[in-house]
């Protein structure tokens, strides 16, 4: 694996997938497996309760720059002042709405969210950290 970190300075074309946090390990960060009571991280082996796992930002996009086109994923709590909370209450929030609207994929993000989402992103330029 390359190494070398810098900086690339790209618009945001599009968001490549709807479902902006998941389930992340406390220690690897890596995504837990989940059932209906328990929760098993594949990479590390930690386990616990379901209702104890813990929510991270996953945001997809593709980006690009004045060259070239990038398939970028921007990972964890530097996206919460662009969300305004964090990826644990953010999730509670599409849980609560799924609840009461009746979408059957209580993870399933609400259209206005996505909307929200493409509106904050799309067309903007950022600094990102590759």
């Amino acid at each position: 694996m390359n190494s070398v970190r810098g900086f690339l300075a790209a618009s945001v074309i599009s968001i490549q997938n709807s479902c902006f946090v998941y389930p992340a390990c406390q220690k690897c960060f890596s995504r837990l497996i989940l059932d209906s009571r328990r929760f098993n991280c594949l990479k590390c082996g930690c386990t616990g309760e379901a209702k104890d796992a813990n929510y991270r930002y996953r945001l997809s996009l593709k980006i690009a720059d004045t060259n070239d086109l990038f398939d970028i994923t921007v990972f964890g709590s530097c996206l919460d002042p662009f969300f305004g909370i964090t990826a644990e209450n953010l999730h509670r929030c599409i849980q609560d709405f799924n609840q009461l609207s009746g979408e059957t994929n209580p993870d399933a993000s609400p259209g206005v969210l996505v909307q929200a989402v493409e509106t904050c992103f799309i067309g903007k330029r950022f600094i990102f950290g590759v």
